[in-house]
């Protein structure tokens, strides 16, 4: 069985509310599970001490037995200090241009630069 520290969502429509629930990783993500370990309330500021209510023994407890927390949960234990760092992964960069974007953007820095040298060049020959 493959046990997991992830969140299951309450909280009414567009009013989000999420309890941090050890659950075997088979289960729906708001099935039935094993213990709640905490909370997260997104509604909350930032810097609200209610924002993320972890209980940190329970959480050590399940970690040794093999548990494995999700990325979020990861992320909340890190900056409760009960886990390690983690590298985000699969981070999408929507931001970046995509190949052809990126190689009309090489060919204009590279023209640009050119007509940069040409007066350069011909004040040097005089």
């Amino acid at each position: 069985m493959s046990v997991k520290i992830r969140m299951s969502r309450g909280g009414a429509k567009k009013r989000p509310y999420y309890s941090i629930v050890v659950v075997d990783g088979r289960k729906a993500r708001d099935g039935r599970s094993i213990e709640q370990v905490g909370n997260y309330n997104p509604m909350l500021p930032k810097d609200h001490p209610q924002r993320v209510q972890l209980n940190a023994e329970r959480i050590q407890y399940w970690i040794s037995k093999g548990a494995q927390p999700s990325q979020r949960v990861a992320i909340f234990m890190h900056k409760a200090g009960i886990g390690p760092k983690v590298e985000i992964r699969n981070a999408p960069v929507k931001s970046a241009p995509k190949a052809k974007a990126q190689e009309r953007l090489k060919a204009a820095a590279d023209a640009a630069a050119k007509a940069a040298e040409a007066p350069a060049a011909e004040a040097a020959t005089a």
